[in-house]
């Protein structure tokens, strides 16, 4: 008899890659976050958009970008340790008011025409602090919200469609606001955006955690979190590279204003459709990742999507024209989701939970971290030799390292099946 169409197996196959729904507290914790994401999305656009009509100067986007997120270098590794020792709930709960705050005082300012250039780079630091504090315990809160491990890797995975989902709506939906009323409705709507998030994390519902007992200290607790955390060359090998990708291949987004206005000759609507094609491929990534069944293969999947985002980032530098660039900015949201997502997975299967928050508060560190001093220098960078020659550069480079992470990690990791 010829096979034909399995609705059974399709159903099989769906229920598997949104196995992580079965629980309700990551229901609540996936649409909170989505809601709130979204609107991070539309500010980081409307962000950017106003450094550069304000300022006209890529250099000056770099500065506020570095000053948006260098607070995760010296804050994540702290929080991560408090995010170990203290409930992570009540700590993501503060962040997000902190957050929410500096998005109504970003808007008060947009509405009453009193923004100026020099009060970005206070309220960005402001920010920075806020989202330093956030990640780690939002990273290793999502073993609690999923309850089983093996599930694990299938929340991630749907974490990362979530981000790439919001990704995917709010840049688009900024670009159209920006041009129709200003940047600073962005700002307000992401402001209400942080009361869904906060709704759900108050709506969520745990088992007592078991007390853990009183460590050494804080500071021999950080110092135990970071020998933890390199005292394994797979993991060291993937948080060098998650830095080196971060520091010369990320950081291009800093520069897509500058980019869209001159290499493109388009507007806020243009840059945001852009990003938005990014997030669409940054969430077929993520979906692609969800319907695995096994974390088996992930490090291959990790080198080859670092591989295609240095590939696309040379290609748009030379893109000349939004209707080539656009496909460009999806395969580059692909591979860039891809190793990140994967890096993720494969870190928070092989760490404990006792020390999970300290493990990510330095993978965070090495992503935004090493993403705000190369905003830095990538801005730095295109004001003397131009846009175009910055992207590709970072692009190059992207690739380089990962070759050399390609050939130290992927033999390290047969050795180990």
């Amino acid at each position: 008899m010829r096979s034909g169409f399995r609705p059974e197996a399709r159903f099989a196959g769906l229920k598997t890659a949104l196995r992580a729904f079965r629980y309700r507290n990551y229901r609540l914790y996936f649409g909170g976050q989505g809601v709130s994401l979204t609107g991070s999305w539309m500010q980081q656009v409307a962000m950017g958009w106003l450094v550069f009509r304000l300022t006209g100067s890529s250099f000056y986007l770099g500065v506020v970008a570095f000053f948006a997120q260098v607070p995760v270098i010296f804050m994540s590794p702290l929080a991560g340790v408090l995010a170990d020792r203290w409930d992570r709930m009540r700590i993501m709960l503060v962040a997000q008011v902190l957050a929410m705050v500096q998005a109504f005082v970003l808007a008060l300012l947009m509405f009453s025409k009193a923004i100026a250039p020099w009060q970005l780079l206070p309220l960005a630091i402001f920010l920075g602090m806020a989202n330093a504090l956030d990640a780690p315990a939002r990273h290793s809160m999502v073993v609690q919200v999923v309850e089983k491990k093996e599930d694990l890797g299938n929340a991630i995975a749907m974490n990362s469609a979530m981000f790439n989902g919001a990704r995917l709506i709010g840049p688009p939906l900024a670009g159209i606001l920006i041009g129709l009323a200003g940047e600073g409705v962005c700002f307000l709507i992401n402001g209400f955006s942080y009361l869904a998030v906060i709704f759900a994390l108050l709506a969520m519902r745990f088992a007592p955690r078991e007390r853990r007992r009183r460590g050494p200290g804080f500071w021999p607790e950080l110092r135990e979190g970071f020998a933890y955390t390199f005292s394994t060359r797979p993991i060291r090998l993937i948080i060098a590279h998650i830095a080196w990708i971060s520091l010369v291949g990320v950081s291009y987004l800093t520069l897509m204003p500058v980019f869209v206005r001159r290499g493109l000759d388009g507007g806020p609507h243009s840059m945001g459709f852009l990003l938005g094609a990014a997030g669409c491929g940054a969430l077929l990534g993520a979906l692609i990742l969800a319907s695995r069944r096994r974390v088996h293969g992930l490090e291959a999947i990790m080198a080859g999507g670092a591989l295609l985002f240095g590939i696309v980032l040379v290609g748009l530098a030379m893109a000349g024209s939004f209707w080539l660039a656009l496909p460009l900015m999806f395969l580059g949201g692909l591979g860039m989701m891809v190793q990140m997502a994967s890096a993720n997975t494969y870190i928070q299967q092989r760490v404990s939970d006792d020390k999970r928050a300290r493990v990510m508060s330095i993978y965070t560190m090495a992503f935004m971290g090493a993403t705000s001093i190369g905003s830095f220098l990538l801005g730095t960078l295109a004001s003397v030799v131009g846009v175009r020659l910055a992207i590709a550069l970072g692009g190059a480079l992207s690739l380089a390292g990962t070759l050399v992470f390609a050939r130290s990690f992927l033999p390290l990791s047969r050795s180990e099946q």
